[in-house]
């Protein structure tokens, strides 16, 4: 006898337990990025956002029992690879503004894979009338949308101007040795070249 196919509450079931076992791997991952970053307020971020992922997994089990589902977590796979990301850059030898505007990176895609995630259990939540739900729900998207603010504000706020200061140092010593020296070898006033030959032509010319 063949099975009735899976629903949308399934479906809904199944991603609220992903982001749950996504909240759990996003609580271990931001303790070694706190201690990554090179700058305070970076880390502050880190360490407050820590503290509101502990509640929104909390939260999210609040969400299982108003809909009388068992809590349970799934692996979830995407959370996985963009933490594995994560932990591979800060293997790099950056230096440390670039450091920090890495970590600001990784943990925007992490926030941007849980607001996508999220969008889309609460406009699910919404049409199957979970309203418990989709207050809950909503609470943590709005903290997801702020963290995000948060971090592209000490991104734009210095981080990625340190980082890029830095970033062609080599190259604008480079050329500026080649400017020098290009002063130092420019041909005399009334040189036949025709660097001193055009500056006549075009002195003839106005006249």
């Amino acid at each position: 006898m063949a099975k009735d196919p899976k629903t949308l509450h399934d479906a809904f079931i199944d991603e609220l337990r992903d982001l749950y076992n996504a909240e759990k791997q996003i609580t271990k991952a931001l303790p070694k990025m706190m201690k990554a970053a090179n700058a305070a307020p970076l880390a502050d971020a880190f360490q407050s956002h820590l503290k509101e992922t502990e509640g929104q997994i909390k939260r999210l089990e609040q969400v299982f029992e108003s809909l009388g589902e068992p809590v349970k977590s799934k692996t979830c796979d995407g959370m996985a690879g963009i933490i594995e990301e994560g932990r591979a850059l800060m293997g790099e030898d950056f230096d440390d503004a670039t450091m920090d505007a890495c970590l600001i990176a990784a943990a925007q895609k992490v926030e941007h894979y849980e607001i996508g995630s999220y969008g889309t259990v609460i406009a699910w939540a919404e049409a199957m009338g979970h309203d418990e739900a989709v207050r809950l729900l909503k609470m943590t998207l709005n903290e997801e949308e702020a963290t995000d603010e948060k971090l592209s504000s000490l991104a734009t706020g210095g981080i990625n101007v340190q980082a890029a200061s830095t970033a062609h140092g080599d190259e604008d010593d480079e050329e500026e040795a080649m400017v020098g020296a290009g002063r130092k070898s420019a041909p005399a006033r009334g040189s036949t070249s025709s660097q001193g030959r055009g500056r006549q032509s075009n002195g003839r010319a106005r006249r």
